[in-house]
């Protein structure tokens, strides 16, 4: 790549911050350095594709902080324990409840359920964090930042100990609580001083056992949600650090309860965060996706029913992560038709080696997609500089497939790994296997060559009833049909 086209020597990265609700430029904390936290995964459920749409986000922006040439240092935190059933602190531990219903380990539910995740995690090509920090791990550390700020900041009730949201400047500002564009929901807990204060720490009421609780100043219990954030991110990153992301349901009560510890802690008003980044739903023509009933939409689901899923994570990328993005099946299925389509084109450089970029048509598209990238994460944008770089004909080989690499570093398309056949996912309930689709394709081929093309139709019926699309004209021939 050239100087003129290097992010280097590109525009600033400029990143909307949920703090001020204004783009803002990136500038790191530490020179050369970002350092992003996510909040992750309550380990108690699999995730469905709305929870995993944040972390194709948040893996996005790590891919462009990097591709900018910043050190990135990322960490995703693993909630188990804590986390109560509404987020507005009220209710019981999702991980508590869980286990009871199985009746099994809670220990035995967090692992099973972290590593499904992980394994979501590893199917949309989400880049490994620098640290998974595990709350359960980070206890004793809860409990230290609790005792620092609790003579100031917090007081005592029967149920455990509770935040003073009074007593840090402009509480709620994230949300916007008390404007038109607020939000805030009330914890019904007896001897609240105030309906926004929050629980620290929790006591474990009396007659009861929790498989996870520690003994505490408090009394004998578990921290309370917000509490994990505050701590590991400081933990592992330093206050102040650069970037804090999370889906936007966090920007009403977890974040800004994260906020108020930290200025609590801090002594000041730093809310620990320089950005506070925020992706929008995932919804379906239901309304926003709930795990509450029955079987929701998960990533292996997709699978299941023959959608790769990196059509998934192309699926996010056309829209803006700050825009609501509909989910349907027949949206599914067109992002699956484009990656094939982009994995065609990139296949023509896919033997050769790829070298520095100078020809000025591609300079000029990386020079594009920079540019895309640096407005905010504007994927839709960048993604159709890539395609065009994709198609471009009569150009060096190699330095067509090292403008491809740049680009598809920062998408995670994995368009130079993949093939077009590697894109074929068999349903899980297909009644046909590939060797019969062959063979009766083969049959075809001859029924058509002999002009039996009542033949040919009859056979094309039976694969389309067996789950199986023929694409006449495709040079693979044939693809899954799918259908939700």
């Amino acid at each position: 790549m050239t100087d003129a086209a290097s992010p280097a020597s590109g525009p600033p990265l400029k990143l909307f911050n949920s703090l001020t609700r204004s783009h803002e430029e990136f500038v790191p904390v530490h020179p050369g350095e970002a350092r992003v936290y996510s909040c992750g995964p309550t380990v108690y459920n699999y995730p469905h594709i709305g929870n995993m749409r944040a972390y194709v986000f948040a893996d996005t922006l790590g891919r462009t902080l990097s591709y900018k040439g910043y050190k990135l240092t990322h960490v995703i935190n693993i909630t188990d324990v804590g986390h109560l059933t509404d987020d507005a602190d009220a209710g019981e531990d999702k991980l508590e409840k869980a286990a009871a219903e199985k009746a099994q380990s809670i220990w035995d539910i967090a692992r099973h359920y972290t590593e499904a995740y992980w394994a979501d995690v590893k199917a949309l090509n989400i880049r490994q964090p620098a640290h998974w920090s595990i709350a359960t791990d980070y206890v004793p550390q809860m409990i230290d930042f609790a005792k620092a700020i609790a003579e100031k900041h917090c007081y005592e009730l029967d149920s455990g100990l509770y935040f003073d949201t009074t007593t840090v400047a402009d509480y709620g500002r994230l949300a916007r609580h008390g404007t038109d564009e607020g939000e805030s929901r009330i914890d019904p807990v007896d001897g609240k001083r105030h309906p926004a204060d929050f629980a620290i720490w929790r006591k474990t009421p009396a007659g009861e056992t929790r498989q996870m609780e520690w003994d505490s100043p408090w009394g004998r219990g578990a921290p309370g949600w917000h509490l994990e954030c505050s701590v590991m991110s400081e933990a592992l990153l330093g206050f102040p650090f650069d970037i804090h992301t999370g889906g936007i349901d966090h920007r009403e009560i977890h974040h800004p309860n994260e906020i108020a510890q930290n200025q609590a802690h801090s002594c000041s008003d730093a809310s620990g965060a320089r950005f506070w980044m925020h992706n929008n739903f995932l919804v379906e023509r239901s309304g926003k996706m709930s795990k509450s009933s029955g079987e929701f939409l998960r990533v292996q689901l997709l699978i299941d029913k023959g959608y790769h899923p990196l059509a998934y994570r192309l699926m996010c990328l056309q829209a803006h992560y700050r825009s609501e993005l509909e989910f349907s099946w027949e949206g599914l299925g067109a992002a699956l038709t484009r990656l094939k389509r982009m994995v065609m084109a990139a296949a023509t450089v896919g033997d050769v080696e790829a070298v520095e970029v100078a020809d000025r048509r591609l300079t000029d598209l990386l020079a594009k997609f920079d540019a895309a990238m640096s407005d905010d994460l504007n994927t839709a944008v960048a993604l159709t500089v890539l395609e065009e770089a994709a198609a471009m004909k009569k150009i060096d080989a190699g330095q067509k497939r090292g403008a491809l690499a740049a680009m598809d570093a920062v998408l995670g398309l994995d368009l130079l790994t993949i093939d077009r056949a590697g894109l074929r996912v068999r349903p899980k309930t297909a009644a046909i296997g590939e060797d019969e689709i062959e063979a009766t394709l083969l049959r075809r081929k001859e029924a058509r060559a002999a002009k039996d093309f009542a033949t040919s139709d009859t056979l094309r019926d039976e694969l389309i009833a067996a789950g199986v699309e023929v694409m006449d004209g495709d040079p693979l021939g044939w693809d899954w049909r799918l259908e939700a």
